[in-house]
């Protein structure tokens, strides 16, 4: 396993252990989790600590010490968003869900300091046809990923370029579903722990007075172009674009100054309930979709 701290078992065993963490105070004996989490009853101390400490290895969220375990607090949560790097994500795929579908093009831009900063941008070779209404949409053809490359020789250079920035997305679901979709496709077994924000939600909190929050509406607001519909790189641009300007309206009208700010602006839903980011701790959610 190359050793990418991003990456963290998607296993439901490692979910119920944080999710019986969480409701914990972040910290308990590796016999409690053995006994809620393998339904192991009776286990002794030494040997509940290497059950536990074999599930958890390389995963920066937990730490085990005198057979008690702990899950980490993520500092980043408390870092002023200036000093954050966020990486904005878009992708086109062969259809709306995994399996079977598959990428065809995935572009990004990172945020650093506040501009962008970098960029990647590739086409992938699906190794599955293109349907005919896909390349309309898209534009992209099967020639075109014929000699691109497929996702696993992109997975290192990606997981490398996002490192442990913030993912934002239009529709962040939709997309970080399709790379996990990848990624565990390369790496059995895991996920991106990256933490991801929408603009589609963050939009409806900061501009409700718009009529839609497609991505075209809230573009043509800030009067950013879209060189290429539909298309990863162009949409990714766009999105960042808008992204700088709902951090700019956050900060001046709601008072966000850090991720917590954020988060908590991000996933207070219309009853002011906030909800767990999807990311550190806890597994991505699946969308049937990607409306736009």
């Amino acid at each position: 396993m190359p050793p990418y701290p991003n990456l963290v078992s998607d296993s439901t065993l490692v979910q119920d252990t944080i999710d019986l963490l969480n409701g914990s105070g972040g910290r308990a004996p590796a016999t409690e989790i053995v006994d809620a989490v393998f339904k192991l009853s009776h286990v002794d101390d030494e040997l509940a600590g290497l059950l536990v400490a074999d599930l958890i290895r390389n995963d920066r969220r937990f730490k085990i010490e005198n057979h008690t375990v702990e899950l980490l607090r993520d500092d980043r949560q408390s870092r002023l968003l200036k000093d954050l790097d966020f990486v904005v994500v878009d992708v086109e795929a062969t259809g709306a869900k995994t399996p079977p579908n598959r990428l065809i093009e995935l572009g990004a831009y990172r945020i650093h300091n506040g501009r962008i900063a970098d960029k990647f941008l590739s086409l992938v070779n699906p190794e599955i046809p293109i349907p005919r209404f896909v390349a309309s949409l898209t534009g992209i053809s099967n020639e075109m990923v014929k000699q691109a490359p497929v996702f696993a020789d992109l997975a290192p250079q990606w997981l490398d370029f996002v490192s442990d920035a913030v993912l934002i997305a239009h529709n962040s679901n939709f997309d970080t579903n399709f790379l996990n979709h990848e990624i565990s496709r390369v790496y059995p077994g895991h996920r991106m722990v990256n933490s991801h924000l929408c603009t589609v939600k963050l939009s409806r909190r900061i501009l409700p007075e718009l009529l839609n929050h497609r991505l075209d509406t809230i573009a043509s607001h800030f009067s950013i172009p879209i060189a290429s519909r539909h298309r990863a790189g162009c949409d990714a641009l766009a999105t960042a674009e808008i992204f700088l300007h709902l951090l700019v309206k956050m900060e001046e009208n709601h008072g966000v100054k850090d991720l917590a700010d954020l988060c908590l602006l991000h996933d207070t839903d219309e009853t002011n309930s906030p909800k767990l980011l999807p990311g550190f701790g806890s597994a991505t959610a699946v969308l049937a979709q990607k409306p736009e």
